[in-house]
């Protein structure tokens, strides 16, 4: 799926870069960078964010979907790339892909943020994980941050979307509570609906009982990263 998405961006970027220029042949480069990112960002976040987050991967559709594009594209993915370095280093158990100018983090059993079976309550080695997490977000606060919660099959359909949405809402409520924005975060759940791994086997549920983060740049880095193209 993220090896489709990427191909699919290369292929719109590249469309939209050859009308972007066409269009604005009288600017120098930086400010063909800023209005060609502006057009492909729209472009590549209506079309695939719309479709990638629908029943399919919700955290890399937000992600795709917040994309500028050109010049203040790449400032924003320079931010996004220290921030994912330091997520790496201060969270070793927690997967952190970077895609496009956003991050995506999960947190399964390996992670450290584990709950107990039919249990919402973020305790143990998840009150570490997550202190280190506010930690680093309280360091980079020009972002915001979609959680999502998962689960496995196991279970009728119903309880899995209302444990997936106390997990998540137990996460999104303990960064609250050290200090993070409730303006910053979002929360959704989708209880079984969207595994990344095979249900069949203890080890793929293990991988679908998890919490996502999209970390995407807010307002006020987009202006920035605007304004730093177009000087």
């Amino acid at each position: 799926m993220k090896n489709f998405i990427l191909k699919s961006i290369y292929i719109l970027m590249s469309i939209v870069l050859i009308v972007g220029c066409t269009a604005v042949k009288n600017t120098n480069q930086k400010q063909r960078g800023a209005a060609v990112g502006a057009a492909s960002g729209a472009v590549i976040g209506g079309v695939l964010g719309n479709n990638v987050g629908k029943g399919n991967n919700t955290v890399l559709g937000a992600i795709v979907g917040a994309v500028v594009g050109g010049v203040a594209g790449g400032y924003i993915g320079d931010r996004m790339d220290k921030q994912a370095q330091k997520i790496e280093e201060e969270i070793p158990g927690a997967q952190v892909t970077r895609v496009g100018e956003g991050i995506n983090v999960v947190f399964n059993q390996d992670a450290g943020v584990y709950f107990d079976t039919n249990k919402s309550n973020v305790k143990g080695t998840a009150i570490e994980t997550l202190d280190k997490m506010a930690a680093i977000l309280k360091e980079y606060p020009q972002t915001n941050i979609l959680v999502v919660g998962h689960t496995d099959s196991a279970g009728p359909d119903d309880y899995n979307l209302k444990l997936s949405q106390q997990r998540a809402e137990s996460v999104t409520n303990y960064l609250v509570s050290k200090g993070i924005s409730g303006s910053r975060l979002t929360t959704e759940w989708f209880g079984e609906t969207q595994p990344v791994a095979d249900n069949g086997t203890p080890e793929g549920k293990a991988k679908n009982r998890r919490v996502e983060m999209a970390i995407v740049a807010n307002e006020a880095m987009k202006q920035e990263a605007i304004n730093k193209a177009n000087n």
